[in-house]
């Protein structure tokens, strides 16, 4: 998931011509786009700016390595708290446009389960939800209900950005 904070391009940064996803946009802004010879000059010719690629890629990898313990050791409604307080942080909104099915694909389980979870978020008057539409309603009780990978992620990004 990427936001104001990241990047797509990482294979780019690593010397790779081809990457092997698709990138998907699930809200509205803007994005900026540069051509891949002008990236790998810009990193070869700006050490600050390439010493930034480094430690963005290292903190992807550090999530990385968070999101595989939380697909094994938490619950899916700690996850989906999780992933939509993600997602508010990067759309910088309280509405969300994600679907059951979408949102069943990105935790790793079946629709079903995040609908379950959805209702007890709801139930706690942490979200409402219709077709699609997530309306964050508690974002304290959401961090609270969320599994402590939210909270690790952001600050090991924080000791890593904010600091180079």
């Amino acid at each position: 998931m990427i936001g104001k904070e990241g990047m797509l391009g990482i294979p780019v940064a690593l010397g790779i011509n081809t990457a092997p996803y698709y990138a998907i946009v699930q809200g509205t802004g803007s994005a900026l786009r540069m051509k891949t010879d002008v990236f790998r000059k810009e990193l070869e010719g700006i050490p600050a700016l390439k010493r930034r690629v480094n430690h963005y890629i290292h903190v992807l990898l550090n999530q990385s390595a968070q999101n595989a313990t939380c697909l094994r050791f938490h619950l899916v409604e700690q996850r989906l708290a999780r992933w939509l307080l993600m997602s508010q942080d990067r759309a910088k909104s309280d509405k969300l446009h994600l679907t059951q099915e979408f949102l069943s694909s990105m935790l790793g389980v079946r629709r079903v389960g995040v609908s379950n979870a959805a209702s007890n978020l709801h139930e706690q008057k942490l979200i409402s939800y219709s077709r699609g539409e997530i309306n964050i309603l508690d974002r304290e009780g959401l961090i609270a209900a969320a599994c402590p990978c939210y909270q690790a992620d952001n600050h090991y990004y924080d000791s890593i950005m904010n600091k180079s």
